[in-house]
């Protein structure tokens, strides 16, 4: 017989003890810090918790596999689901609890209304990616009205998840601050994602490729470079060169709008997305 699972950090599943037990923080004025994560903690997520912990007073982090952001051919069945390891994480990065509701918590029977931020969810991911931010955007935003903190930890490698939160939370006149913190990466430049856990030793080194193009993209407007459609065509012939690499996008786009740009502005950001053998990866970089 097994021996039972414990937890070495508070953890609840149902959402009224959640709010319980955020109120009964709220009561002694404290402020409430949650980062929404789908588990397979990498240094990134830790990164999160951690900036969280500086920020706020109680920090609340949620571990759930979205089922509805994921397409019919992509990897929900597969995605690492390492509850464990993910709660000694938590525990050791500063979380004070971690919320792990089920499918059918989140999604209970006859669930039947979906949020939409239209126009930045139809381009560069949401145009390969049907309904994907559909997903994204309804999940977080039952995750911050069921626990309502006063800020939310995102990480900038997901750069147009972030920007879509930030315009859904203004639209719907949710009171939470959307905070970004920087892309973390290996020793070799690659961004840390719960994906790579996917790669193979070639397939690894094929994805440095995807920072490589971000990189050329900053040292072309450095330099200077004026035409961003040189510099776009330079990164992405880069990328399609790379062995095992199959290239969905490489852009220079505005940094609110992720409209795609011809010349150079204060604010815009490189964006690269491409399969490293079955692998999807996504990267980027703020030039300024």
């Amino acid at each position: 017989m097994s021996e039972p699972f414990t937890s070495p950090i508070k953890t609840v599943q149902e959402i009224p003890e959640l709010r319980t037990l955020i109120q009964s923080q709220r009561k002694q004025d404290a402020s409430i810090g949650f980062v929404p994560t789908m588990g397979a903690l990498h240094a990134g997520h830790v990164s999160l918790i951690e900036a969280a912990r500086q920020d706020c007073d109680f920090v609340v982090v949620s571990i759930f596999v979205n089922p509805t952001q994921f397409g019919p051919n992509e990897d929900f069945d597969s995605y690492p689901r390492l509850l464990a390891q993910d709660l000694e994480k938590c525990q050791t990065a500063g979380a004070d609890l971690v919320w792990v509701p089920t499918t059918d918590i989140m999604y209970p029977p006859h669930f039947s209304t979906y949020v939409e931020v239209k126009t930045l969810s139809e381009i560069l991911e949401g145009a390969t990616r049907t309904n994907h931010f559909q997903g994204v955007t309804t999940i977080v935003t039952k995750l911050l009205l069921s626990c309502l903190p006063d800020k939310a930890f995102f990480g900038a490698k997901d750069y147009q998840q972030q920007a879509i939160i930030r315009q859904m939370c203004l639209d719907l006149n949710i009171p939470v601050e959307i905070k970004t913190c920087p892309t973390v990466r290996d020793a070799n430049g690659l961004a840390l994602s719960s994906r790579n856990a996917y790669l193979s030793e070639a397939e690894r080194e094929s994805a440095l490729s995807l920072s490589h193009a971000l990189n050329l993209a900053k040292e072309r407007i450095q330099a200077g470079e004026t035409n961003l459609n040189h510099i776009k065509t330079e990164m992405q012939r880069l990328l399609k060169t790379t062995p095992l690499v199959k290239l969905d996008y490489a852009t220079i786009v505005d940094a609110q709008t992720l409209e795609e740009l011809e010349t150079p502005q204060p604010q815009m950001v490189a964006l690269v997305a491409a399969f490293v053998g079955t692998t999807r990866l996504i990267d980027n970089c703020t030039l300024n």
